[in-house]
């Protein structure tokens, strides 16, 4: 970053090409479109390397679908597997055998019985990665989101990019006004609720490692400081990465 300011005052114009300045092409640790094993980018498309440590600019995240319809019923027959049924609330469902249990013991005067609907009961807290790789699975992510929504009552969610840090949001349109801290999201929610991390890991290892190495802001804490707040304040929990297996050792770099 002290390099950065450095050639900011330096540099007088646009530049092309080179290791040095900040601009296009090239190998240059600074600027868009070339290529450079970490740098900064400052505006402009990513050039499809995603070596990145900074990005220096305003980016857009679309949230995540949760209405999509599955193509197939495998996520939703997975996620059968993690219900937990029970009766509460307000009695509003007729229960019929007891209810002629009472009738025959009441000489034949009918004795309505009600209980509780049924419900799956087990509660979710879901984050999700956003922007960036995650592009390349959106239509995986939405199909579990929507599945999610569909079978867990209490389904909690918040969106990420790459690693958790000191904020989380709920809508992407407006993630730079409404933001949630993070430290909220662990007070909020009580070590019954299943935690599921939802990205791809693929991220400069900085940012897990070294405070202020978030990819988009400086953050005062690693990431892997607010993983093991999370993982102490939620014991049963999950990361689902949609690559396969075989590509985490290179992709999570």
């Amino acid at each position: 970053m002290e390099r950065l300011k450095e050639l900011m005052d330096e540099q007088k114009g646009r530049h092309e090409g080179g290791n040095k300045w900040v601009g296009t092409g090239g190998t240059s640790p600074f600027g868009h479109g070339g290529y450079n094993p970490e740098g900064i980018r400052i505006g402009g498309e990513s050039s499809g390397n995603r070596t990145a440590v900074k990005v220096w600019d305003e980016r857009a995240y679309a949230d995540y679908n949760d209405q999509v319809e599955i193509g197939t019923r495998n996520i939703k027959v997975a996620l059968r597997r993690l219900r937990r049924f029970a009766r509460e609330g307000a009695a509003k469902e007729l229960d019929l055998n007891d209810t002629i249990r009472s009738t025959a013991a009441n000489a034949g005067w009918l004795d309505l019985k009600m209980f509780p609907e049924r419900h799956n009961n087990v509660k979710v807290l879901m984050l999700l990665d956003v922007g960036g790789s995650m592009d390349d699975h959106i239509k995986r992510v939405e199909e579990l989101f929507s599945a999610a929504k569909a079978e867990f009552k209490h389904l909690e969610f918040y969106y990420f990019h790459n690693c958790v840090h000191d904020y989380l949001w709920k809508n992407n349109r407006r993630r730079h006004t409404e933001r949630t801290p993070t430290f909220d999201v662990l007070h909020k929610f009580t070590p019954d609720y299943k935690l599921i991390f939802v990205g791809d890991t693929t991220m400069s290892p900085y940012e897990v490692l070294q405070p202020g190495d978030s990819v988009e802001y400086n953050d005062a804490e690693a990431g892997a400081v607010w993983l093991r707040r999370f993982a102490d304040q939620f014991p049963h929990h999950a990361w689902l990465n949609p690559e396969p297996e075989r590509l985490w050792e290179y992709q999570s770099r």
